[in-house]
């Protein structure tokens, strides 16, 4: 039975699953169907992988079929993913990357595996067909609203393109391409993912003018050093779009473009004609060194050393631990924990938040001193 024909809202169904989790007591009948099918289950949601395809050498497409509890979502958005290695469990996020409502019920997320990280090279290079990995619902506010701005102006770069393809390929399934531009950054020619469908789209729209610039020379390998040449620059977009100031701008990539992006929208006048995602949080500069100390996680008695400067998620995995989280940049909450004493400052805003029991985001939180978190 496929997940889809699943008599979710009958109210037989409810009944006998009712019933059923009593006998199942202390776990739910959930719990046992998910041992014939995870995609049964209804007290998490995983998802089957269907497909998996290279973008580029280093970015990998995965085809997700979701389990009952999935719900639709906006071209855009994002999603927590779960990935078990070595009997830890890790949790990233990544933004869909296909069209929505699709009518095989599945999804795609296209990851790039990045230098030394450890979950994204394990995505790209381990995961297979038929494996099942936990994931969250789709969310954030970065998404094209339904009534879509007549002439948009996308600038991605790297994998930052991943929540605009969704944009674009669901654009081209409703059948309501508008005169958009995009300017997409990336090292050389086959670093561009989603390459293929890009030209595709080039070709079936004339009113799709896509901009490709590439950041370093003919030859040079990716550890050379970016053309300052290619960088955003205001030349650059009145020659690649003559019109951006008529048009709403949604931007994805690294956080020196969009540093870029924001300071100069703002000196225009026009940042409200800006949206932005970003992968890691904006951090707060500081004239004061980090007060290194002593970090205790009272849960698992784990007491280490702090540099002061490091967020508490890190301090944690590296030292063993593996405490609940998400995005990582202090949107979700997944991290969220106690601080039972002491002191930590948020790395956002430069904040110091010292109260006994407060919760923080131990993924943007740094210890001043020492402190003890209920982790």
């Amino acid at each position: 039975m496929d997940v889809s024909t699943a008599p979710r809202g009958n109210a037989v169904f409810r009944l006998v699953k009712t019933v059923s989790d009593a006998f199942a007591f202390p776990l739910k009948a959930s719990h046992y169907i998910e041992l014939v099918n995870p995609l049964w289950a209804d007290h998490t949601l995983q998802a089957r992988i269907e497909k998996v395809w290279d973008e580029t050498s280093t970015a990998r497409t995965l085809t997700l079929r979701p389990g009952g509890n999935w719900r639709s979502f906006k071209p855009g958005q994002h999603l927590r993913v779960g990935i078990p290695i070595g009997g830890r469990h890790f949790t990233r996020t990544y933004s869909i990357s296909s069209a929505t409502e699709p009518m095989d019920g599945c999804f795609t997320i296209t990851v790039k595996a990045i230098p030394n990280g450890f979950v994204s090279n394990h995505i790209v290079r381990q995961l297979k067909v038929g494996d099942y990995i936990p994931i969250g619902i789709p969310q954030g506010d970065f998404y094209l609203p339904d009534a879509q701005p007549v002439r948009p102006l996308f600038i991605t770069a790297g994998s930052g393109i991943t929540p605009i393809m969704s944009m674009l390929s669901t654009l081209d399934k409703e059948e309501r391409f508008p005169d958009a531009c995009h300017i997409h950054y990336a090292p050389h020619a086959q670093d561009v993912i989603f390459s293929k469908a890009l030209t595709a789209l080039e070709n079936k729209y004339n009113r799709y003018h896509l901009s490709r610039v590439f950041t370093r020379e003919v030859g040079a390998d990716l550890n050379a050093p970016v053309s300052t040449h290619h960088h955003f620059s205001e030349a650059q977009l009145m020659s690649l779009c003559p019109d951006w100031r008529e048009r709403d701008v949604y931007a994805c990539g690294p956080q020196s473009l969009l540093d870029a992006l924001e300071a100069f929208w703002d000196q225009q006048g026009l940042r409200r004609q800006l949206h932005t995602e970003r992968f890691r949080a904006t951090l707060a500069t500081s004239s004061q060194p980090g007060q290194a100390g002593r970090v205790s996680f009272s849960k698992s008695g784990t007491v280490v050393d702090s540099d002061g400067t490091t967020n508490l998620l890190r301090i944690a995995e590296d030292n063993g631990l593996n405490p609940e989280h998400g995005c990582r940049m202090g949107i979700c909450h997944g991290c969220d924990a106690k601080l039972v004493e002491g002191c930590v400052r948020d790395l956002r805003t430069n904040a110091l938040l010292s109260e006994a029991g407060q919760v923080i985001q131990i993924c943007v939180c740094a210890s001043v001193g020492d402190a003890t978190i209920d982790v």
